[in-house]
């Protein structure tokens, strides 16, 4: 579920969370969060019908857009690096949260085709507001936005700062250096390792904004994703505890429409997030097709755009019917996805597994081939000269037919990488990765991770079982797609993660968490 008042108080950061009982303290504390927001907060200027002020207890539709901007200053060169619709709904069974690619190819209203992070830089937060209103108006049908709401990443890296920064699973190694390279070449520095790990302040920031190398789809996927960790993470004592602090990080690193800077407007926020607060979120997947510049020269189309996204007016017309009926994630899941279809059980009913017996399907029922060889030849060369601990490794017999393992040249990333993650108590856990590159020019890795840490909150949510091999996997969906495949053991907890796409056929992602396979040393 998401209350936007998390929004309201921590930036992007915290827009997926979750607690109605944070939005009924604000009801009790609205005067002094209004204070504060008057007193520290900046006001964006709108346009009479940019924006449609909401009536008591009806839906509600805010605009979140995410900056390099810091207010008081030119925005002139500033970038629109997200922007986010989250529609509130007490009468739907689900909170929608639709991220606009950065690089969509659009018509801004009096500037003509461009893509749309330019509307940012040419009329601020209003500008943004009526391109997407008119991208995704329908005839007959006006797309309404009732709030927008602007947080530069000054205020994103203080807001993961205050709620003790977020866990995270790093699909691979994120790295660039600017040292020897001339000013053309030169872009943000970035040094994060892959693998399940915490990311504070800094660290945070690099890698959501990060954009060299992946495609504007893969960069909203890996936004939304942290997001999600963010919101799977905090509870709602954090948040109660963290109110006021918030509150000013929020007002120092954002500007917003005026009409939240009033009591009424936040109350009925606040009320609308109470009535949704039992509610999951549905991330809609935005319909783009990524395309090359230079392909665009072959074909004749001259844009002067460089790579860019772009969708259909039919494409369109679907995804905003999806966003304002969206359905709980849950109710698309139950697609066949392998040979144990209804052995499964969910963890709402509690059901048990079935112990029918299970078909030995081979690496080609799941459109796999067999990798076993080169996955214990990497693992045998990573622990020469190690010492054997008390993690058992776990290696995937079985691989996509593109898949590659990602073995980096850098001295300080090996493949696969060991290395200890601390709980938030501060007890360090043995852990690995094996990072593998499906497509690497489109951003596609998954991985398997194991860890001796036994609850790490990756694996906290809402999941189904399924019976496979003489094991119970946990299966963690994302819409109709598997995100996760996670296995449990009294020695440690193995998962298989999926792109950040979720390009991985659900088939697929069974198969190799299915394959998981006993090495012969401890880590």
């Amino acid at each position: 579920m998401s209350v936007l008042w998390r929004l309201t108080l921590g930036g992007v950061i915290i827009v997926l969370a979750t607690a109605g009982a944070v939005a009924s303290a604000i009801l009790l504390q609205v005067k002094d969060v209004v204070d504060i927001i008057k007193t520290e907060g900046h006001v964006a200027r709108t346009t009479q019908g940019t924006l449609e002020v909401p009536k008591p207890g009806q839906p509600q539709t805010l605009l979140l857009v995410g900056s390099d901007h810091r207010y008081g200053t030119s925005r002139k060169d500033a970038r629109s690096d997200t922007m986010m619709l989250v529609r509130m709904d007490p009468d739907q069974e689900a909170t929608a949260v639709l991220s606009i690619p950065r690089d969509l190819r659009v018509e801004i209203p009096g500037r003509g085709v461009a893509k749309i992070n330019e509307a940012y830089s040419l009329g601020g937060l209003d500008l943004v507001a009526r391109t997407i209103k008119q991208l995704l108006s329908q005839p007959g049908k006006p797309f309404k936005i009732n709030h927008v709401v602007g947080v530069n990443f000054v205020g994103f890296r203080d807001a993961v700062d205050e709620i003790d920064c977020v866990y995270t699973d790093v699909d691979r190694r994120y790295y660039h250096s600017n040292a020897g390279l001339p000013p053309s070449q030169q872009y943000a520095e970035i040094n994060i390792q892959p693998g399940y790990q915490k990311l504070c302040g800094n660290k945070a920031l690099e890698y959501v904004r990060f954009r060299h190398l992946d495609n504007d789809l893969v960069r909203a996927a890996r936004q939304q994703a942290f997001l999600r960790d963010a919101k799977d993470q905090l509870s709602t004592q954090d948040l109660l505890g963290e109110l006021k602090p918030l509150v000013r990080i929020f007002a120092k690193a954002t500007e917003t429409d005026a009409s939240l800077q009033s009591s009424s407007a936040l109350l009925s926020l606040a009320r609308l997030a109470i009535y949704s607060s039992g509610h999951p979120v549905r991330q809609i997947k935005f319909p783009a097709t990524f395309v090359n510049s230079a392909e665009g020269l072959t074909e004749g189309v001259v844009t002067g755009l460089g790579d860019y996204v772009t969708t259909t007016p039919e494409q369109l017309a679907e995804i905003v019917h999806e966003f304002m009926n969206a359905a709980p994630p849950d109710e698309d899941a139950d697609e066949e996805t392998s040979d144990d279809k209804g052995s499964g059980s969910s963890s709402r009913d509690k059901a048990r597994p079935s112990r029918k017996k299970e078909r030995d399907y081979g690496p080609e029922h799941y459109r796999l081939v067999d990798a076993r060889t080169t996955g214990e030849d990497l693992f045998a060369a990573a622990m020469v000269n190690r010492r054997g601990g008390r993690l058992p490794v776990f290696i995937p017999r079985w691989l996509t037919p593109n898949g590659r393992y990602a073995v980096n040249a850098l001295p300080n990333a090996p493949s696969p990488r060991i290395y200890t993650i601390a709980d938030p108590e501060g007890k360090k856990h043995r852990a690995y990765r094996m990072v593998v590159s499906e497509n690497p020019v489109m951003g596609q890795y998954y991985g398997i991770q194991g860890t001796t840490w036994q609850n790490p909150p990756i694996l906290d949510g809402s999941f189904d079982k399924r019976r496979m091999g003489g094991r119970t996997y946990q299966l963690y969906w994302d819409g109709k797609k598997l995100r996760v495949v996670a296995l449990r053991t009294k020695n440690g907890v193995y998962w298989v993660s999926n792109t950040l796409t979720n390009s991985l056929t659900n088939n697929q992602m069974l198969g190799i968490a299915r394959s998981l396979t006993k090495f012969g040393r401890s880590i």
